[in-house]
């Protein structure tokens, strides 16, 4: 368990009690875990990508606490759904930076390679999107595990105490949606 982790617990409690100020110290106790998250997205970037881990999680930031208080269980809930903002900022970022005439001269984002998944350029991370959309129709769960895995960064472990399954289920699903998401994705 990281060192802290009894912060984040104590400010999640605090948060769900109706504490407002319990955001905030929420947000200073989980930093450095997001700002990890969010190099880990950005690190084989090529030097002058327009994007930075600080800005990144600074967006998440707004994206958590700017508007109606959420109602996180725990810790692994709390990153789960971090992961999947911070996904979606991506592909908002990846779009404006296509609606821009196509790039327009901006530095393309790609993320890291996992397992497997080659790191899509904006074009292509849209492409993931809209294919993880499809595989969420057909397999919610395993879309899921993507998100958890490829966007989160999560571990085995840590995906499967947010998603709530067994690590045998994770390592399945992971196995199945990466395999559906490259046949979808080969050009």
């Amino acid at each position: 368990m990281p060192p802290n982790a009894p912060n984040l617990t104590q400010a999640l409690a605090d948060w769900r009690n109706g504490d407002q100020d319990a955001g905030n110290r929420l947000f200073a106790a989980a930093y450095q875990e997001l700002r990890r998250l969010a190099a880990w997205h950005l690190q084989r970037e090529r030097p002058g990508h327009t994007l930075q881990a600080t800005a990144l999680v600074n967006e998440l930031y707004l994206k958590l606490f700017g508007g109606e208080p959420a109602d996180w269980r725990n810790r692994a809930h709390f990153f789960a759904i971090a992961a999947q903002q911070m996904r979606r900022l991506l592909v908002d970022y990846a779009r404006a930076g296509l609606a821009e005439k196509r790039g327009g001269g901006r530095v393309k984002l790609s993320l890291t390679e996992v397992k497997g998944l080659a790191a899509p350029s904006e074009e292509a991370l849209l492409d993931l999107d809209a294919a993880l959309g499809r595989l969420e129709a057909l397999d919610p769960r395993a879309a899921r595990i993507v998100e958890l895995r490829y966007f989160g960064g999560a571990t085995e472990e840590e995906t499967a105490e947010a998603a709530g399954v067994s690590v045998a289920t994770v390592k399945r699903d992971w196995g199945f949606a990466r395999t559906w998401l490259i046949s979808q994705l080969k050009p």
